[in-house]
Order: C-alpha cells, then structure tokens, then sequence
C-alpha cells in the first residue's frame, strides 16, 4: 500500500492503493512515524491511480498537517484533475501551503531545488 524512498533530504511516499476507511489511520501512523524517523527538508506524496479515492486523499491532507505542525513543506502528485483540484481546496492554508502536481517528476524536480 506504500512505499517509500529518501534522497537528498526529500521523503518520496507513494501510496499504492486506497487504504478505505478503515486502513485511513494505520495508513496516517505509518507516514508519520516515516516523518519522524527520517526528520526530511521535504515530503512528496504520490497517489497512484488505484489510490484516488477518498480515504487516500483524506491521508494526504492529515499528513499535510503532521508536515506543517513540523515545519516541513510537503507536495502531493496525482493524475487526477478532480483530486488535484480537491487537495488544493481543503489543504491547510496556515504555514507552509501544500503544493499539488499532475505529475511526479516535476513534483520531485521542485523538492530538490527548494532543498538544494
């Protein structure tokens, strides 16, 4: 359901599938202990087609949360026009904004600048 890479200071997760509502929290626990334990400049967050369903959105936004509470600037990448445009508009809008991408090789790209 996620995987996970660091690489210049940047977390790279990928949620693979939806966790439905009742994974939605161990799904939260398991990014934030992933943010915790790598302390990053930076999180992306890629939701795979199988992962653009409520439940995955709902972790994206509680997981921009954690990162804000933190400090940390955080991107989401979704193919998804409908998702992207859903993130954008319920995301925390105190401390650093959540920055949305169609795509996450721009997504990335624009971590690593920030962080170099």
């Amino acid at each position: 359901m996620l995987s996970h890479s660091l690489d210049h200071a940047v977390l790279a997760l990928t949620v693979h599938r939806s966790p439905g509502i009742a994974g939605r929290a161990e799904l939260v626990s398991r990014i934030e202990g992933l943010i915790h334990g790598y302390k990053p400049g930076l999180v992306v967050i890629t939701l795979e087609e199988a992962a653009n369903e409520n439940a995955a959105v709902s972790v994206v936004l509680r997981a921009h949360r954690i990162c804000n509470d933190l400090g940390i600037p955080m991107s989401a990448v979704t193919g998804s026009a409908s998702v992207r445009r859903v993130l954008e508009a319920s995301a925390e809008t105190g401390g650093h904004l959540l920055t949305v991408h169609p795509h996450a090789d721009a997504a990335v790209a624009a971590a690593f600048d920030a962080a170099a």
